[in-house]
């Protein structure tokens, strides 16, 4: 299985055979980046997988000169942790 972004819809999906087994979406105005909705299906929870989608996201934002505005729990949890304030919009 692996990681794909989508630039054109805004999302980067995990899974394989087309199924859509995670998914973090997220919406771009000028610069910033709007990490809007993270879901893994039940499957492969606690697997790290929204981990990943969320690096991807990152090394994306980061390679691109994008800031991150977090706003489903889960990117707003991820980025209290300081490791990300250089991405803060």
């Amino acid at each position: 299985m692996e990681i794909r972004h989508v630039v054109n819809e805004g999302f980067f999906i995990f899974g394989e055979n087309g199924d859509e087994l995670a998914k973090l979406t997220y919406r771009k105005e000028g610069e910033k980046l709007y990490f809007e909705s993270t879901v893994v299906s039940s499957e492969l929870r606690g697997q790290g997988i929204a981990g990943k989608l969320f690096d991807a996201g990152v090394e994306y934002a980061r390679e691109n000169g994008y800031k991150i505005v977090p706003v489903c729990s889960y990117i707003v949890k991820k980025f209290e942790s300081g490791e990300y304030d250089d991405l803060k919009a």
